[in-house]
């Protein structure tokens, strides 16, 4: 959420900040109400105070002696009451007025970083660097990953539809074994760097979803469970971050790092006819996250540890991929600065993505109150919060099957995973 001190203090340069993401956001509304509010804040302060003028000097006259049927004490019981009744009019008025001005404030999305390149969509977006191209296989006819892994039976996609819809998968042997391998890896790799890690709920309220910038403007992204205030988890940033909303922590509690293994599910709202086969693009797939809650004057190396952290379980595969820094067109919601990691998927020559890791200022505190105080200093101040997935693992499943798939259909277990699959081709 934006600040609305920064937003009535710096509108033009608000607007201009708003506008690099390439859409006309009109802050007239927002001054209109947060005008009211203030207004009304300001006359019920008036009245209570007067309020409470009336009602201490009503109880110093009674005590010292004062008729309380004089027309002195009954005048200032009549405006006292009438001040009340006045009161009771504001409250409504202001409560809904605070309400307007906080779901317009919900709709807006976070600023982009000074340091975020400009860009109308994904085509202005900037390779950072690449890495692993040595690693590239060179054979030709490498087939890709749904085909492979359905000739070798291990992902089956037919009986899955039958059991939910389409984009499901069921993954059976060999597949489940190779997934949960990633899982046990990608999680060991991630505490050793010193994440802690959490099994977070994945049943979600409505709350926690507003705090990260899901809603109210993502529900459509969302799967719902209609009888409950409750969401089936997009990612686990959702549950993690939201462990501590409401807080006001230590400044010697951060940074706090958290990674967690969550089945996570989504609509894929808008992208009809694309990715409807393998595992590029389903409605439940499973994913480690990483997340952050840092002082703001670490969140930009946080950030960048945040993308070595995700990088390194690629490098540990030695599976190619490149870094892009998103441009303020093709910035997420939530974040102000973004990095997607981009893994190569031979059987299409090009790389897709399979790690986004964002730094969302103060942005979801904000909605989430998330706070911590700093010993000797006066008042709160918001925490930095980031993620990133680390990594998505069917993505990472399919660029495994392509990377290091053999002449003979077969699939040579990268070196990292063979002690926890005890096998060195499937």
């Amino acid at each position: 959420m934006l600040d609305i001190k920064l937003i009535r203090d710096n509108p033009q340069a608000i607007r201009e900040q708003l506008a690099r993401r390439g859409d006309s956001y009109d802050l007239t509304p927002l001054d209109a109400l947060d005008r009211q509010r203030r207004e009304l804040e300001t006359e019920r302060s008036q009245l209570q105070a007067r309020s409470n003028e009336i009602g201490k000097a009503i109880g110093q006259k009674m005590k010292s002696g004062a008729d309380p049927q004089s027309d002195e004490i009954q005048s200032l019981k009549l405006e006292g009451n009438q001040l009340k009744r006045q009161l009771a009019e504001l409250e409504p008025q202001e409560k809904e007025i605070s309400s307007q001005l906080n779901a317009l404030l919900l709709s807006f999305p976070n600023l982009p970083s000074p340091s975020t390149p400009n860009g109308d969509n994904e085509n202005d977006n900037v390779e950072v660097r690449r890495w692993g191209d040595e690693y590239k296989p060179s054979r030709e006819g490498i087939l890709s990953h749904i085909d492979i892994a359905e000739e070798m039976g291990i992902i089956v996609s037919d009986r899955a539809v039958k059991v939910a819809q389409s984009r499901f998968v069921a993954l059976i042997g060999a597949g489940a074994a190779l997934e949960r391998a990633l899982i046990s890896f990608m999680l060991d790799q991630q505490i050793a760097a010193g994440y802690t890690e959490v099994i977070p709920p994945v049943l979600i309220n409505s709350r926690s979803l507003e705090a990260t910038g899901q809603l109210p403007k993502f529900a459509e992204e969302s799967f719902k469970c209609d009888a409950d205030d409750l969401w089936l988890s997009p990612t686990a940033e959702v549950p993690l971050t939201n462990l501590y909303r409401d807080e006001i922590l230590n400044a010697e509690e951060l940074p706090i790092h958290h990674c967690a293994y969550t089945p996570c599910f989504r609509r894929e709202a808008g992208s009809y006819g694309k990715d409807t086969r393998g595992l590029i693009r389903l409605h439940q797939f499973n994913k480690v996250e990483l997340v952050k809650l840092v002082h703001p004057q670490q969140s930009e190396a946080e950030h960048q540890t945040l993308v070595a952290n995700a990088e390194a379980i690629l490098q540990a595969l030695k599976l190619p991929y490149r870094v892009i820094e998103l441009c303020t067109g093709d910035l997420g919601f939530s974040a102000n600065k973004c990095y997607d990691l981009e893994v190569w998927l031979p059987s299409a020559g090009t790389y897709r993505e399979i790690s986004s890791c964002s730094n969302c200022g103060d942005f979801q505190a904000r909605r989430g109150n998330i706070r911590f105080k700093e010993k000797g200093k006066k008042g709160t101040q918001y925490v930095h919060t980031l993620n990133g997935s680390g990594l998505a693992i069917g993505r990472t499943m399919a660029a495994i099957l392509e990377n290091y798939q053999l002449a003979d259909k077969t699939i040579q277990v990268p070196e990292v995973l063979q002690p926890y699959l005890k096998r060195e081709v499937l």
